[in-house]
């Protein structure tokens, strides 16, 4: 009879390791499985947060706003810095924390600036941050490359996309040039626009009317002209591309994608060279469309001397 009780008993104790060790394995199960969804969870939490690549510290920017002057709003450093927090900016420049992009945008306003009828949230190079008068000329040559989208953009009353400019290299008269040919103030034509237009990615820049002009007569707008343009092949349409501008003495190259390239080596380019220049970027929105807007996000922006 103790044989049979000594047998039940050991069977019993048997059963109870048995499930014990079942509830362990199972605590440990679960306990490795938690570990694993809450490490996705903390990865897909801080996939989440992105900030775009862009430092702001030689930008400045204009918006479509009017300001007290009556004039479009321009925001320098370094208060460009606390563009996040920034109620004058947080409508037309905020950080896209689900794509990591710097958002810019635009819509038609009141608020336009010299020899132009459009609007426009765009960036502005300040090689001295706060100062627009030193700037550079194709001898000391410069690059700017950008990695970004269109956002969303209307079309017209045909169906058509507007269009906008994002990129630009912008001339500049020095206060010499400025006073030798009477003008009142420093503003000289853009050598280079980059457009997105229906979906591709168009160039323009200038030409000399006259290619035996004097020094003097090439310092006045009307001694350009607009070139025919030129469409790169490749469609970007709204997916994200990456534009790259090098700019040396007598030459110009817009680069899309890494692969087509546009190359401007001429006497235009050459004759060029009596400006200053800064470089530009954002959107600066070509329409006067009521209801009309754009919205272009760069994750990527960097300028090099």
């Amino acid at each position: 009879m103790n044989k049979i009780r000594k047998e039940f008993v050991l069977v019993l104790v048997l059963a109870f390791l048995s499930v014990n060790a079942t509830c362990q394995d199972k605590t440990s199960s679960v306990t490795d499985s938690d570990k694993k969804i809450e490490k996705s969870d903390k990865k897909k939490k801080r996939k989440k947060h992105k900030l775009p690549n862009i430092d702001l510290s030689h930008w400045s920017v204009t918006t479509p706003a009017l300001n007290e002057k009556g004039n479009a709003t321009n925001v320098e450093p370094p208060e460009i810095l606390n563009y996040a927090t920034d109620e004058r900016l947080l409508p037309y420049m905020y950080n896209d924390s689900t794509s990591g992009t710097l958002m810019f945008y635009a819509y038609p306003s009141e608020a336009t600036t010299a020899n132009t009828k459009y609007s426009r949230t765009e960036l502005r190079e300040q090689m001295v941050p706060g100062n627009n008068d030193v700037n550079w000329t194709f001898a000391q040559g410069g690059t700017m490359k950008g990695k970004l989208a269109m956002d969303q953009i209307t079309k017209d009353s045909e169906g058509k996309y507007h269009k906008a400019i994002i990129m630009q290299i912008h001339g500049r008269l020095t206060d010499k040039q400025r006073d030798l040919i009477g003008q009142k103030d420093n503003n000289a034509p853009p050598i280079l626009k980059i457009y997105w237009q229906d979906g591709k990615i168009r160039v323009k820049t200038k030409v000399l009317k006259n290619l035996s002009a004097t020094d003097e007569e090439l310092l006045h707008e009307d001694a350009w002209d607009d070139d025919e343009g030129f469409n790169f092949k490749q469609e970007v349409g709204f997916g994200k591309f990456t534009l790259e501008v090098r700019v040396t003495y007598g030459k110009m190259m817009v680069i899309l994608n890494n692969h087509e390239y546009k190359v401007y080596e001429n006497i235009h380019m050459k004759k060029w060279g009596i400006f200053e220049n800064y470089f530009k970027a954002g959107n600066y929105f070509q329409s006067r469309d009521e209801g009309s807007f754009a919205r272009v996000k760069y994750y990527e922006l960097k300028v090099s001397h």
